[in-house]
């Protein structure tokens, strides 16, 4: 057999240096393999409603248009619900709206079509990991402007230093509130911030909003809605979080003409238009009134108040959550390596926030936990984080023990 000549160089374009499997997959596995309740990645449990659900089967039943493509602007039905949703909850008209495989392809088609290679990209940090890969494939560098544990607030001098460090690069600041990972819904006031640094610097606002509807304290306000931001604004949302629907991956953005037609410029050499079925669903979906929501949101408020209790129980500080269905915890080690041994520990999958960051070390004691899960499967978790607690006193306790002799030589410390 003739052997065949490696190949003289690495096929991979240099785009792809650094990136690799995301935490969301590895951390899953970990949990698969040692059968761990998964609060890592936020798969939801609860939520869907069947008149959604009912209305995608009718759109798959109902022949062959509504299985065919859509346009690539989106169903006409959807991108209306969408104007409705934001005139109805918000006050706000939309100029144009375009219709996406999920939010994070609204965010990647619009980093694509806005960001040149070498300019710099302003997002709060921690931020979704999926921010830092699309602006890497677009030739860009991440800006962080970052949020400190506790509070996670937005500090307008740090921002304004952010911008300026970039010496002039930067042309784009990507926005996320309510916020993923932190959970924080930022106030009017930090809004304002951002806002007025947007326009004194002349940035476009990629503002990701996909947890607008699960709010627990405070006030979603889009930041569109502020003087001067509506003509230089782009927002991303989606069903996903709203009616627990991730694998549908629907979503759209919405913004002034110009913008949104940069996005539709890109997104149809991407995926040009898929899941016509579900986008109609998608619009009945929107359609339904505020009133069904209601039920979920208290839902996950008691996930979130049963899985801080946990979270205390198991000897951590929760810094508990205004909104999404995150929460952080500090675990006064490294969560890195103590995430790692976790499902094993105890059978629960958790992140380590550092994984969020430019630099892991801001956030190296924090781990995040999804609760997006059915009450029982809380519960349990909380139970199971309390047994970290206990080995840990225990352990604790023989080595006092040990110390003062108590102890004979040589006998083991307790499980």
């Amino acid at each position: 057999m003739v052997k065949m000549p490696e190949p003289s160089r690495d096929p991979l374009a240099d785009r792809l240096a650094g990136m690799s499997t995301n935490i969301f997959s590895e951390m899953t596995q970990l949990a698969q393999r040692a059968g761990a309740i998964n609060l890592g990645q936020g798969v939801p449990e609860i939520g869907m409603l069947d008149e959604v659900t009912e209305a995608a089967v009718t759109a798959l039943q109902s022949g062959i248009g509504a299985n065919q493509y859509a346009p690539v602007a989106g169903v006409e039905l959807l991108r209306e619900a969408v104007r409705a949703h934001q005139r109805q909850h918000y006050g706000l008209e939309c100029e144009d709206v375009q219709i996406t495989f999920g939010a994070t392809e609204a965010v990647a088609a619009a980093l694509l079509a806005l960001v040149n290679p070498g300019d710099e990209v302003v997002v709060l940090e921690p931020f979704y990991d999926a921010y830092a890969a699309c602006v890497q494939l677009a030739g860009a560098r991440l800006r962080p402007v970052t949020l400190r544990a506790p509070a996670f607030a937005v500090e307008e001098d740090v921002l304004e230093q952010a911008i300026l460090a970039a010496g002039g690069k930067a042309h784009v600041l990507v926005l996320n509130s309510p916020h993923n990972p932190t959970g924080r819904v930022l106030t009017r006031r930090e809004l304002e911030v951002i806002a007025k640094a947007c326009i004194e610097h002349d940035l476009t606002c990629i503002s990701d909003e996909v947890y607008e509807h699960l709010v627990y304290d405070g006030e979603h306000i889009p930041i569109t809605s502020l003087d001067g931001m509506a003509e230089r604004t782009l927002t991303v949302s989606s069903i996903a979080k709203t009616f627990s629907l991730t694998g549908w991956k629907v979503g759209w953005c919405t913004g002034p003409v110009r913008l949104v037609r940069a996005v539709r410029t890109v997104k149809q050499f991407l995926t040009f238009s898929g899941g016509t079925p579900f986008q109609h669903a998608a619009a009945a979906a929107l359609m339904l009134p505020d009133e069904q929501l209601a039920p979920l949101r208290e839902l996950l408020r008691q996930n979130r108040d049963a899985l801080a209790e946990g979270i205390r129980n198991a000897g951590w500080q929760p810094l508990v959550c205004a909104g999404t269905y995150f929460m952080n915890a500090d675990v006064g080690e490294d969560a890195t390596a103590l995430c790692q041994e976790l499902p094993q520990r105890c059978g629960v999958a958790a992140i380590p926030t550092a994984a969020f960051y430019a630099d892991p070390s801001t956030g190296a004691s924090l781990v995040r936990l999804a609760f997006c899960k059915r009450p029982e499967t809380i519960a349990q978790a909380a139970v199971q984080l309390q047994t970290l607690h206990r080995r840990k006193w225990s352990l604790g306790w023989w080595l006092r023990r040990r110390r003062r002799h108590q102890l004979r030589p040589g006998l083991n410390p307790p499980a």
